[in-house]
């Protein structure tokens, strides 16, 4: 063991300072997106802003409190954290509040909380507890379904509330598997399926099969060692499934407006009536936040003087459209230092988690890089058009307590697991 009196000094103080720049940078566009009047009153706490000042300041009592605990708690009771979050997921169909069409909250006096934000740390150590206590990569059919099941079991719970944007950050833990040994042709299969939904949702399942099917047969032709011809007809018929399984889920299953964001991206709708209608009802915020991001030019209208900000032009420009602030008041000066400030962290997170002595600490440093990156992917990709409308916060910026908490939780068990590694010789 190092000395005590250099213990507060091991832990990572690049990490914790771009997590500070983000946080205050993020508070500043909350003050913009939502003050009301000429004047500003920081310490309102009636606002959104002040109310996530109170969050932020409870953050800092959270911090300390998780670099507290012994590191060797976070991995030994990793199991029940995760049967917890469980609970509390499960716990929301009974006693859950509904948000916009979505039973995700508890409320609790005057505030909602949201476990699905905690579980994505609850699952993140549950995952890298199974992967270390099996000391080598997950490559047998076994592991890979145990995994799965850990993963797949919160996803579920939380679609299942109507929460299909939490759900997809799920998906994030490939990225953590394939680095802890599971084969490629995983994502073979998951790159293919996607652009197999894609197909069959615009041009329908049996021109897709027909397509999969020439491309299949086309491959197997050209391959240099011929599998046996029963892979390729099974491959054909798992595509046919895909094809029409993928049209049924999308008419059947999936909420109307689900289904008009799909089919605005995809352009699916042919009656000129109902899209121009569907532009106005749904694309109504995505067109006001890219006018308010094109307004702010290269250098930005400056803090409290985005015009289409502070004219309230942006729903939810508070939570989810943030960055849309950011874009109109700092310009593109201000958006690229917040790319680069979330790049930053997700690649020192990715440095540290290589560094990791414990099996442990790496699965859970990967996991923590790759739910953060598909927020940030999700949420600005949302708001500058380049995928579809989907209620996912940016880590560290959007408003929200629950949102705030949730990531800190998660970016700071890493910090400490860090500097374990640094004190344990």
């Amino acid at each position: 063991m190092i000395r005590e009196t250099n213990r507060h000094f091991s832990f990572d103080w690049i990490t914790i300072i771009i997590f500070m720049l983000l946080v205050g940078f993020g508070w500043l566009n909350i003050v913009s997106a939502s003050h009301v009047g000429d004047t500003v009153d920081y310490l309102d706490f009636s606002q959104p802003y002040g109310k996530q000042l109170i969050f932020i300041v409870l953050t800092v009592a959270l911090i300390v409190l998780i670099l507290a605990i012994e590191a060797k708690f976070y991995e030994r009771f990793s199991s029940v954290i995760y049967i917890i979050a469980l609970l509390s997921l499960a716990g929301l169909f009974i006693f859950g509040k509904n948000v916009n069409g979505a039973t995700s909250w508890y409320g609790i006096g005057g505030m909602t909380i949201q476990p699905s934000e905690f579980a994505k740390m609850a699952t993140a150590l549950a995952v890298a507890k199974y992967i270390s206590d099996l000391q080598t990569d997950i490559r047998t059919i076994k592991d890979q379904i145990n995994v799965f099941i850990i993963i797949a079991i919160p996803a579920l719970l939380v679609l299942l509330q109507n929460d299909a944007g939490s759900t997809i950050v799920y998906g994030s833990f490939f990225f953590v598997l394939y680095r802890e040994g599971l084969s490629r042709i995983y994502l073979i299969i998951g790159l293919s399926g996607i652009v197999l939904s894609v197909l069959s949702l615009k041009f329908g399942p049996i021109i897709t099969s027909v397509i999969a099917g020439v491309f299949i047969i086309a491959q197997h032709v050209l391959s240099k060692k011929k599998p046996i011809i029963l892979q390729p007809i099974l491959i054909a018929l798992v595509a046919v499934a895909i094809s029409f399984g993928v049209k049924f889920f999308y008419e059947n299953i999936l909420q109307p407006h689900q289904k008009d964001r799909i089919s605005l991206w995809l352009r699916l709708e042919n009656d000129p009536a109902k899209l121009a209608q569907m532009r106005r009802d749904i694309l109504y915020n995505l067109y006001e936040s890219e006018k308010a991001i094109s307004s702010g030019g290269f250098k930005g209208r400056g803090f409290l003087e985005g015009t289409r900000t502070t004219g309230k032009f942006v729903p939810e420009q508070h939570t989810d459209y943030i960055f849309s602030t950011v874009g109109e008041e700092w310009g593109f000066l201000g958006s690229s230092l917040v790319v680069i400030l979330f790049v930053l962290l997700m690649l020192r997170v990715l440095f540290l988690a290589e560094q990791q002595k414990s099996q442990f600490s790496r699965v859970y440093g990967y996991s923590v890089a790759s739910i953060m990156f598909f927020h940030f992917m999700i949420n600005i990709g949302m708001v500058m058009g380049l995928i579809p409308t989907i209620g996912i916060p940016l880590p560290f910026f959007s408003y929200g307590g629950s949102g705030l908490w949730g990531f800190t939780i998660l970016l700071f068990i890493f910090v400490k697991l860090d500097s374990n590694k640094i004190n344990e010789w």
